[in-house]
C-alpha cells in the first residue's frame, strides 16, 4: 500500500499508546478512521487529537474478546465508510505470572484479547479488505513473540500465537493472488499503558523478591526505549513497503538478532542474565543454575 490517502483504517486499542499514535499519523496522511477500545474517554481524546477536518472519524466501544462485537463493528464500519482497507489488530493486555501459578481466569483473559482478538478482528474485516481490492492486515505481536522470558509465559504464549497466525495468514494471502497482505508487528520497549494496566500474580514475588506495585514500576521503566509515535511511524513504513515483519525499536532488533544467531541457546543466556538482574534487584542470592 503506497499511500494511505482516502483509505479507511480500523484500529483496535485506539484509546492510548500505539493505537492512538497510529490514528494520529494516519489522519495526518488523509486516512479515514474507525477507532475502537473499551476506554471510551480515551477513545474520544484520540479522535480529538486525530481530527484534521479533512478525514472522517468514527469511534466505537468494542471488546476485542467478543467475536460478535468485532463482526458487528466491521459491518458497521463498511456501511458507514463504504469500504475498509486496513485493520490494525493492536489491542493488548499483559499478565505477569509463573506458569505453575497462573490462574485459568488470567490465562483466558490474556488469550481472549491478545490472540483471539487478533483472530476475530482479522476474520471480521478480511472480507471487506478483499472487497475493497486493496487491503492490509496489521497484527501486533511483541518482542516477546520472538523470545520467551521467565515470568511472562502467558504473554509469551499469546504473542507467539499471534506471530504464527500472522505469518501463516500472509502466506495464504500471497498464494491467493489477492491484493491483500499482512504484517506482523514486534514492538520492543514502547512507552504505553500496558504495564500499568496489566495483571501481576502475587506468586511472582517468589521469583523477583518484589511486590506487585514495585514490579509494575520497574517493568514500566523497561518499556521506555521507543516512543509510541516513533513506533507508529515505523509500522506505517512497514505497511507501505509490504514487509512481512517489523521490529520496532533497537531492543527488538538486537534481541531478534540474538535469537537468530543463538537459536535455543538464547535461553541459558537469558537465564543467566535474569538470575544476575534479580539477585541485584532483590539483594538476595538466587539458586545456582543446574
Amino acid at each position: 500500500m503506497k499511500s494511505f490517502r482516502d483509505k479507511v483504517a480500523a484500529i483496535t486499542g485506539a484509546a492510548s499508546g500505539m493505537g492512538r499514535e497510529l490514528a494520529i499519523e494516519l489522519a495526518a496522511r488523509g486516512c479515514h478512521l474507525a477507532l475502537s477500545d473499551i476506554d471510551e474517554a480515551g477513545l474520544q481524546e484520540t479522535a480529538r487529537l486525530a481530527s484534521t477536518g479533512a478525514v472522517r472519524i468514527r469511534t466505537s466501544r468494542v471488546d476485542t474478546a467478543d467475536r460478535q462485537a468485532l463482526l458487528d463493528w466491521a459491518a458497521a464500519t463498511a456501511r458507514e465508510f463504504g469500504r475498509v482497507n486496513l485493520i490494525f489488530n493492536n489491542a493488548g493486555v499483559s499478565v505477569s505470572s509463573l506458569l505453575a501459578d497462573v490462574s485459568r481466569e488470567d490465562f483466558e483473559w490474556i488469550m481472549n484479547i491478545n490472540f483471539w482478538g487478533v483472530v476475530w478482528g482479522t476474520q471480521a474485516f478480511l472480507p471487506y479488505l478483499q472487497a475493497a481490492g486493496e487491503g492490509h492486515v496489521v497484527n501486533t505481536s511483541s518482542l516477546f513473540g520472538l523470545l520467551a522470558v521467565p515470568g511472562q509465559g502467558p504473554y509469551n504464549a499469546s504473542k507467539f500465537a499471534v506471530r504464527g497466525y500472522t505469518e501463516a495468514l500472509r502466506m495464504e494471502l500471497q498464494l491467493s493472488g489477492q491484493a491483500v497482505s499482512a504484517t506482523c508487528v514486534h514492538p520492543g520497549g514502547i512507552r504505553t499503558n500496558i504495564a500499568r494496566s496489566g495483571r501481576i500474580d502475587p506468586g511472582m514475588r517468589s521469583l523477583t523478591g518484589l511486590d506487585a506495585e514495585e514490579a509494575r514500576r520497574r517493568f514500566d521503566r523497561l518499556l521506555n526505549t521507543t516512543s509510541a509515535r516513533a513506533a507508529a511511524r515505523q509500522i506505517l513504513r512497514a505497511v507501505e513497503k509490504n514487509r512481512r515483519r517489523v521490529l520496532v525499536g533497537p531492543d527488538a532488533r538486537l534481541l531478534d538478532l540474538l535469537v537468530r544467531l543463538c537459536g535455543s541457546a538464547y535461553q541459558p543466556l537469558l537465564e543467566w542474565f535474569t538470575r544476575r538482574l534479580l539477585a541485584r534487584q532483590s539483594r538476595r542470592p538466587l539458586p545456582a543454575a543446574e
